[in-house]
């Protein structure tokens, strides 16, 4: 039995040690995002909805532009 209880206690003590390193990894993780959230300037905003109005008059400038660089692209 004393073999059983020397294994039952190293067990227990290669738990807590096992433990230990999950929270110095979760520190480490919650420490990267934190970093990682300020760098995209300390908080996340949600992304922007354009309407179909504005995506239309979007493209249409775009296409403009092509034209305007395309027809100067001609004239050279």
């Amino acid at each position: 039995m004393a073999n059983l209880d020397n294994a039952v206690s190293a067990l227990v003590a290669e738990q807590r040690n096992l433990q230990d390193k999950l929270k110095q990894v979760e520190a480490a993780i919650s420490a990267l995002r934190i970093v990682s959230h300020n760098s995209r300037g300390g908080s996340l905003r949600p992304k922007r909805v354009l309407s179909v109005a504005a995506r239309r008059r979007i493209a249409a400038a775009q296409r403009a532009r092509w034209a305007k660089y395309k027809a100067q692209k001609k004239a050279a």
